[in-house]
């Protein structure tokens, strides 16, 4: 039981410094800061990926929301890979801990394998959808 506190405690402390260094990384949002009146607060992020402007179908916001959607799950199961790499790394020999983390990593491909699949399928079906509504 220890033990799996201490992984616990290891694996929250692991996000936590990532995180940190994310945040605190220099990057192009900190280099750039405007002043508060010459800002729309965030606006033109939300109609530079397509979301109400006029311009754009109906099929490229769904698209785009779809992309969004499917890439956030990707992350998602890297991140189980990678817990589940790190869970195995830590096993010290303790073979439930390791089977356990088989199953984590061989569940996350699987799941990186359907995130493709419903990618490649959604991709064929608004092409297709686009195809048939140009007129």
């Amino acid at each position: 039981m220890k033990k799996n506190k201490q992984i616990k405690k290891v694996i929250a402390l692991t996000i936590v410094f990532l995180c940190s260094i994310s945040i605190m990384s220099p990057s192009k949002a900190f280099a750039e800061i405007e002043a508060p009146q010459s800002t729309n607060y965030g606006l033109d992020e939300i109609t530079s990926i397509g979301i109400g402007t006029q311009e754009t179908d109906l099929e490229d916001i769904i698209a785009r929301i779809i992309n969004i959607i499917l890439g956030f799950l990707g992350i998602i199961a890297v991140i189980i890979i990678l817990v589940g790499g790190f869970k195995w790394m830590t096993a010290a020999g303790n073979d439930e801990q390791v089977g356990e983390a088989k199953k984590m990593i061989i569940q996350a491909v699987v799941g990186l394998a359907i995130i493709f699949l419903a990618w490649v399928i959604a991709a064929f079906v608004i092409d297709k959808m686009k195809d048939i509504t140009d007129v």
